[in-house]
């Protein structure tokens, strides 16, 4: 397939037809502000902050969703993009609270940030303040749709991403809005919970309740969630050698930004005052801590013993969904090779 070659700002870059003009300044390491794109998602240019200037044609126009056309001339700091992203903001502002010392989203807010570069600390615009209900009747997702800023992506991953389509944009303009299907309570609805909206809302609109207030992590560690054998990769938070959040979209896993529920608000466990962190085993009616090599020792025996008394068929071997497949292909191999048995089952909440 021919390549085709394009300027952004005054470097030439090449590139496959129907590339976007964001992918190939990205390609060169020229960043174009966005607030509605992923690279997950299909491209529609609803916020606008991606606009560029085609100084072939004298246009302003949205790079996310533009293909880059052979022998265009891309400028994306030039002062009329400046000032069209500025206007574009400022009316994005206009519209949503000034609530920034206070709101969960904090630092992270991708339109304060926007705002900040573009020296927007403030909009002169006149305040429209429309303001709309807290929803959180649920346990892990809170909605301020006040600060929704239409950009949309919640809808569009649940559509595109999750395939849930728990989630819809109605009315049009400044009243446009997302809501559940019929506007019910997401505890209610096709929603499964799985906090993937959360995760891309630019702004705080969408807040994690189980994380919230937590502050700023000191390091973030890549794991493998323990809950299935998937494989999905997490990316911890971690503050004072405590969890306090998950995020997902670790570069190269096989889950990209999603998790599910229990994957993205289950790990709260690892610091449960009642977590075991010991083998138990029982001595007469109670439950004693063990070392492992005494733990295992009780298991042999309690397996010879039984085996010798009812016969192999009397031993049976769950396995985990939570465990690799290779250790459970050792685990079905222990019951049939060692135990002699064939009785071999599994289930999911182990």
């Amino acid at each position: 397939m021919a390549g085709i070659s394009i300027k952004v700002n005054g470097r030439s870059v090449s590139a496959y037809p129907g590339t976007s003009v964001l992918e190939a300044a990205r390609k060169i390491g020229i960043e174009i502000p966005t607030l509605c794109h992923h690279p997950e998602l299909a491209p529609t240019g609803y916020c606008g902050v991606c606009v560029v200037e085609d100084l072939g044609s004298g246009r302003l126009i949205t790079a996310c969703d533009t293909p880059a056309d052979h022998g265009m001339d891309i400028s994306t700091d030039s002062p009329r993009v400046t000032e069209a992203r500025r206007r574009i903001l400022s009316l994005i502002l206009s519209d949503h609270p000034e609530t920034c010392v206070i709101c969960e989203k904090g630092n992270a807010c991708r339109l304060r940030e926007l705002s900040s570069n573009l020296g927007l600390a403030f909009t002169s615009a006149q305040r429209l303040g429309h303001l709309r209900g807290v929803v959180d009747a649920n346990p892990f997702i809170h909605r301020d749709l006040s600060k929704c800023i239409g950009c949309q992506l919640c809808v569009r991953a649940c559509r595109e991403i999750q395939g849930a389509e728990a989630v819809e944009f109605t009315w049009t303009g400044l009243k446009g809005r997302p809501l559940v299907t019929g506007d019910q309570e997401m505890s209610g609805s096709a929603c499964e919970l799985c906090g993937l909206c959360v995760s891309l809302c630019p702004v705080g609109a969408l807040i994690e309740k189980p994380t919230a207030h937590t502050g700023v992590e000191e390091q973030s560690v890549s794991v493998i969630c323990p809950y299935c054998g998937v494989g999905c990769t997490l990316s911890v938070r971690v503050r004072d050698n405590e969890v306090i959040g998950v995020q997902a979209g670790v570069p190269g896993s096989v889950n990209g930004p999603s998790l599910c529920v229990k994957g993205r608000y289950g790990l709260g466990y690892v610091q449960h005052g009642e977590r075991l962190t010991k083998p138990l085993v029982r001595e007469g009616d109670e439950l004693v801590e063990a070392s492992w090599d005494e733990a295992l020792d009780k298991v042999a025996e309690g397996f010879k013993k039984t085996m010798k008394t009812h016969g192999t068929d009397s031993v049976g071997i769950l396995a985990s969904a939570k465990a690799t497949n290779e250790e459970n292909y050792l685990l079905q191999k222990f019951a049939r090779a060692v135990i002699g048995t064939n009785n071999v089952d599994h289930c999911a909440r182990l």
